[in-house]
């Protein structure tokens, strides 16, 4: 067993957001056994598995191609 895992074993994770998926997701990483996490749909914590991580990078894209949308239509009705 390695000293950071017996480290997070008895005094718990230090946890610190990786990535901001969206405004409701977000990953976080162990800063001593690099454990990952993740939100999941209920805004519970969970571990981040293959599955979870292609569903954040899913989710990622749809929010970021509807704020660049909003943006524009915003910027576009400012404008006339």
């Amino acid at each position: 067993m390695s000293a950071t895992k017996i480290y997070c074993d008895f005094f718990g994770h230090k946890y610190k957001m990786t990535r901001k998926v969206t405004n409701h997701v977000k990953e976080y990483t162990c800063t001593c056994c690099k454990k990952q996490l993740t939100t999941d749909s209920n805004g519970k914590l969970r571990e981040l598995t293959p599955k979870y991580q292609e569903i954040n990078s899913a989710l990622e894209r749809i929010y970021n191609n509807r704020m660049l949308r909003l943006k524009r239509k915003t910027l576009n009705s400012s404008i006339c």
